[in-house]
């Protein structure tokens, strides 16, 4: 049939292909398999012959890598090994547990994941197999990178990857993790599924690597890692990296690491940054910061800047009024409490821009990359020197210059500059010129007036920078009882000084690093990380003003910013010990007798001699001039006041008590509900009877009247027609009008025409029935038949409205 369904020509060429030998496709499919077996047993000889310490090895090329793995660094311009390339990846490649430690842009991304492709390689790994390498981030923006440097170098790879970072739906992201041989993940996101996905199994797992692996280690992320690696299979390899790596044993035995191999590029270093960064710090009192940053924007608007603060609140805070006074130069801002799509939307926006100022915060300060940044300004001190690392480390990446500027308050200066000087990191002093600095406190006040809601986030930018710097651990650069509280809440052009309590006993990083969701209600740092959890006291009672500091967006009251200011305005910051929770200052919970003693607005009230008021049903002792001035408050007295009961109207305009449902045993100790029944029956009965009677009398006192209005009717007819006749055989000379005038008129009430007032005359008279008719009256009811087409139209003065009537019209139906 396939022969006969095809042309001359190729059935000929079919004849002529028949007499050459054509290997089948299942021996096509055998050899491929074999020369794949074949190379991949000799890259496997190759990887054991290789010397980790080779100084011949300079370049990708020279490391025995995969056609697949080759192929993707050659299209992605990856050819020169960097110095932490070249000592890591020969040995992860020869299967040994790697700690990685190397300056912030000297290449760690691709140390790992050409392992990883590598390791799933010599494995032979294929989606049916599942997970087979876990790469952890302690950030949703560095996992993203992450994940796009993977896509890149692992284009000609048959593998799977995925990425699970949160902020989209837990249900989509479980259906595909089944089918994923490579994720990259933050650690609470992943801890997640491995709790919660039903079928989703680890335990084959090749490969772990943990970027920033001093950040993830960090007490944030202790209990999310501690129980992400008890799902976790033992029989693994595990690389860790991070510009500033931690060597404790305790950190390595809860990794679970065998003979791990320390790799640092910057250990033998003169310096721990970039030697193509130009460092320097700017000593600058906390009343004169924004001042100070305001006057570096307006220079440097041809320039790409990150600007780093120690809380998301103070990001807000910045960037709206910034953004007000119009610098002249792109603003964006950055931090861990926006939704994941705007946080994706900010980081690709700024990364592809030319000019612009970024403020974030310490969410960006860790292995991502943005091109081409020319300034990273630190307007708040970082609370270590590896913190400062790695926030200079976002310029000045692979051999590019960039410029980093720290702003220090005079008391953060010596302490901080010795931090720095034990991490081998050089930095200078500068001054800033006097002709450039400019004094933006009464715009920023101008603004805040204007807008109630940035008032708000000033308030709160106060608060959270106050606060972190209050619970930072190193107190020998934290000074906060030398901080110009006053000075900075002008400075940010709010009216007075918040007051604030604090506590003690907190770690800065772990509050950092929690979760969205496991922030307490008194907690203001910025949530940067995935993973911590604190548990929250549902059992204390909350104020209504800590209640009002727990909502998310809450609208601002001018009245809530006056409670939280001292009586003059200018209230001064607590920093004494107490173990209250309470973050903001409230106003302490008093008794009900105590608050209506508050209500009168003295502190020292002068006792009175006692006297009792009644106030309806209740009584109030009056004991103290607070309690007499507050008889004049009525909204405060209502309470003692007999409000009654409810009362609700029925159709009639009858007022009635409000239908309640009683308990059961209040209806118990009423009485047996048979007897309760009778008493209802007879009181219905006993009504109705009383309703019936009224309705007859009220429907005989009706056909009375109607009957009298009858008779006076035919009264009153009689009397017409006897007037008419005595008039007509009258006297010729009478009145000639006299007939006009007693015939009735419109509108007339079928009076005699003598001029009695209208409001006296009688109600139109209605003719009289008659039970006959004669030959006159029937020849006219003919005619009117045969005018209305030969129907009987029977006419009717009023509607019938009792027994007499009806039969009347009864009659005359029957007659037709």
């Amino acid at each position: 049939m396939a022969a006969g369904g095809t042309k001359s020509g190729g059935a000929k060429n079919g004849l002529a292909h028949r007499n050459k030998p054509v290997p089948k496709k299942a021996e096509a499919k055998s050899l491929k398999r074999k020369r794949g077996q074949e190379d991949l047993g000799k890259l496997k000889e190759a990887v054991e012959q290789l010397d980790p310490k080779s100084p011949d090895i300079k370049q990708f090329t020279d490391l025995p890598l995969c056609e697949a793995t080759a192929s993707g660094l050659r299209a992605s311009h990856f050819e020169v090994l960097t110095d932490v390339q070249r000592a890591a990846i020969p040995l992860a490649l020869k299967g040994n547990d790697v700690l990685g430690a190397a300056k912030t842009g000297s290449g760690k991304t691709l140390a790992f994941l050409v392992p990883v492709l590598e390791k799933l390689y010599h494995a032979k790994w294929t989606e049916y197999d599942g997970l087979g390498a876990l790469i952890i981030s302690p950030t949703r923006e560095l996992a993203v990178q992450i994940f796009e440097v993977l896509r890149k170098i692992g284009r000609n790879h048959y593998f799977s990857a995925g990425l699970v970072i949160g902020g989209k739906s837990l249900k989509e992201e479980a259906e595909r993790l089944g089918r994923m041989n490579i994720l990259v993940c933050t650690p609470g996101r992943m801890l997640q599924h491995l709790d919660q996905t039903a079928g989703f199994d680890v335990n084959n797992l090749q490969i772990l690597v943990l970027d920033e692996a001093d950040r993830i280690m960090d007490m944030g992320f202790q209990s999310a890692v501690d129980a992400l690696v008890e799902h976790l299979p033992r029989t693994r390899q595990t690389l860790l990296f991070s510009a500033t790596q931690s060597k404790r044993v305790s950190d390595l035995a809860r990794l679970s690491l065998k003979d791990p191999e320390y790799v640092s590029a910057h250990e033998a270093a003169v310096s721990a940054t970039p030697t193509n960064l130009q460092q320097s710090y700017i000593v600058t009192p906390l009343a004169e910061k924004l001042d100070t940053l305001w006057g570096f924007l307006r220079t440097n608007l041809k320039s790409k800047i990150i600007v780093f603060f120690s809380s998301g609140k103070q990001v807000r805070f910045v960037f709206e009024s910034f953004k007000r006074m119009q610098p002249g130069i792109p603003l964006l801002h950055l931090h861990g409490r926006q939704k994941q799509v705007a946080r994706m939307e900010i980081t690709s926006r700024f990364s592809s821009a030319k000019y612009g100022c970024l403020f974030a915060t310490d969410v960006v300060a860790r292995g991502v990359d943005f091109p081409a940044v020319d300034w990273v300004i630190q307007a708040d001190c970082p609370e270590d020197a590896d913190t400062y690392i790695h926030r200079v480390g976002r310029t000045a990446r692979y051999e590019s210059k960039g410029r980093a500027v720290l702003f220090l308050e005079p008391s953060e200066e010596e302490g901080f500059l010795k931090r720095l000087e034990q991490k081998k990191v050089p930095i200078q002093k500068v001054n800033v010129r006097e002709n450039k600095k400019k004094s933006i406190k009464n715009e920023l006040q101008s603004y805040n007036f204007q807008s109630a809601d940035l008032k708000y986030l000033g308030q709160k930018a106060f608060i959270s920078y106050t606060r972190s710097i209050y619970l930072q651990k190193d107190k020998e650069v934290f000074k906060f009882k030398e901080l110009d509280l006053d000075g900075f809440a002008e400075s940010l052009g709010l009216a007075g000084t918040p007051q604030i309590k604090y506590h003690k006993g907190e770690d800065i990083k772990r509050l950092k690093n929690a979760s969205r969701a496991a922030i307490s209600s008194g907690s203001e740092s910025d949530s940067d990380g995935e993973g911590g959890k604190r548990k929250k006291d549902k059992d204390q009672v909350r104020t209504k003003y800590q209640k009002m500091a727990e909502r998310q967006n809450q609208d601002v009251l001018s009245s809530h910013y006056r409670k939280i200011l001292g009586d003059d305005g200018q209230a001064t910051s607590d920093n004494q010990d107490d173990d209250d929770d309470d973050f903001l200052s409230v106003k302490r919970v008093l008794a009900d007798d105590a608050q209506l003693d508050a209500a009168a607005g003295t502190d020292n009230p002068t006792t009175t001699e006692p006297r009792v008021i009644k106030l309806g049903n209740s009584e109030l002792i009056i004991d103290s001039n607070r309690r007499e001035k507050l008889l004049k408050s009525k909204k405060k007295l209502l309470k003692y006041m007999d409000k009654g009961s409810k009362l609700v109207f029925d159709d009639d305009g009858n007022a009635r008590p409000v239908y309640e449902l009683q308990d059961e045993d209040d209806f118990a100790q009423e009485g047996p509900a048979d007897r309760l029944r009778r008493q209802f029956v007879a009181a219905e009965t006993e009504k109705v009877a009383e309703a019936d009677l009224a309705d007859k009398q009220a429907a005989k006192l009706r056909r009375r009247e109607k009957r009298e209005r009858q008779k006076a009717r035919e009264r009153g007819e009689e009397a017409a027609e006897r007037e008419g006749a005595l008039q007509l055989d009258g006297d010729e000379g009478g009145d000639p009008l006299a007939l006009l005038r007693s015939l009735p008129i419109a509108g007339d009430d079928g009076g005699d025409g003598s001029g009695e007032e209208e409001g006296e005359r009688e109600p139109p008279r209605k003719k009289a029935r008659k039970w006959f008719q004669d030959d006159s009256e029937q020849e006219e009811e003919e005619r009117r038949k045969k005018k209305k087409g030969g129907k009987r139209v029977i006419e009717m003065a009023e509607e019938p409205d009792n027994l007499e009537d009806l039969e009347a019209l009864a009659a005359g139906l029957l007659e037709d």
